[in-house]
């Protein structure tokens, strides 16, 4: 499948690796960097969506995703990835699609994206929850390549990703890309309430940034890794060099 990822901004946080690995499934690692494992969101929208060989699927071409993610290694192979606690989109068939076949927690979402003064305004509220996880953040660029060293290549350079199924099982999706033409950015994050719906706090500091304009993405189809993950506390491996 095929994606284009546009105005993205990330934004991250470290955080005690303890706080990560007591929620990720077994058969994952926490992967850190400087001692701490890292806490992501990622505002976005995406457009060019298609499955290889088929037209594209009317309704699902163009909408807004966010997410919350973090950093991990598969115990076995050691390999890096994203593993995500939730990804919001504002397409309710893109969510039953993406849960039905990629097993990954999306949620449908009221979200809005709006181009001003140079930058983003985002806004995102989960529907059909118990507790709706909103976000509101302006961002831009500031207009200069953002540096490219060991951290910020740990942050973006990844190229599969972690997710596991209601019996437990653990799967890999491998992800194709050229390395994120990053830019320096700038952020107001008014509301951010996603860390808090599965439990985690972010520090009381300020978050390190980067935006990126577009990107296109190929997403493989998942393969199980294990049939014996559940989602209990994971073991520490230590760092090594990201894809």
């Amino acid at each position: 499948m095929t994606q284009q990822w546009n105005d993205l901004l990330f934004a991250h946080w470290p955080v005690q690796v303890a706080d990560i690995a007591g929620h990720l499934p077994q058969g994952l690692a926490v992967d850190t960097f400087d001692g701490y494992a890292w806490l992501g969101v990622v505002p976005f929208w995406m457009d060019g969506i298609r499955f290889r060989g088929l037209p594209p699927i009317p309704g699902t071409s163009r909408f807004p995703e966010l997410n919350l993610r973090t950093y991990v290694r598969e115990r076995n192979s050691n390999l890096a990835g994203v593993y995500f606690y939730s990804l919001d989109a504002a397409n309710p068939l893109a969510v039953s699609v993406a849960r039905a076949f990629f097993k990954l927690p999306y949620y449908w979402a009221r979200m809005g994206v709006r181009h001003q003064e140079g930058g983003i305004r985002y806004s995102s509220k989960r529907l059909l929850v118990k507790e709706p996880a909103r976000f509101e953040a302006k961002y831009r660029s500031l207009g200069r390549e953002a540096a490219r060293g060991d951290l910020e290549h740990f942050l973006t350079e990844r190229y599969c990703l972690y997710t596991s199924d209601a019996r437990g099982l653990l799967y890999r999706g491998n992800i194709h890309h050229l390395p994120w033409p990053l830019e320096e950015a700038e952020a107001e994050i008014g509301l951010n309430e996603l860390p808090d719906a599965f439990g985690l706090r972010l520090p009381e500091r300020e978050p390190i940034l980067h935006y990126s304009r577009t990107l296109k993405v190929y997403v493989w189809p998942l393969e199980q890794v294990s049939a014996m993950a559940k989602h209990t506390a994971a073991q520490v491996l230590p760092a090594a060099e990201t894809l």
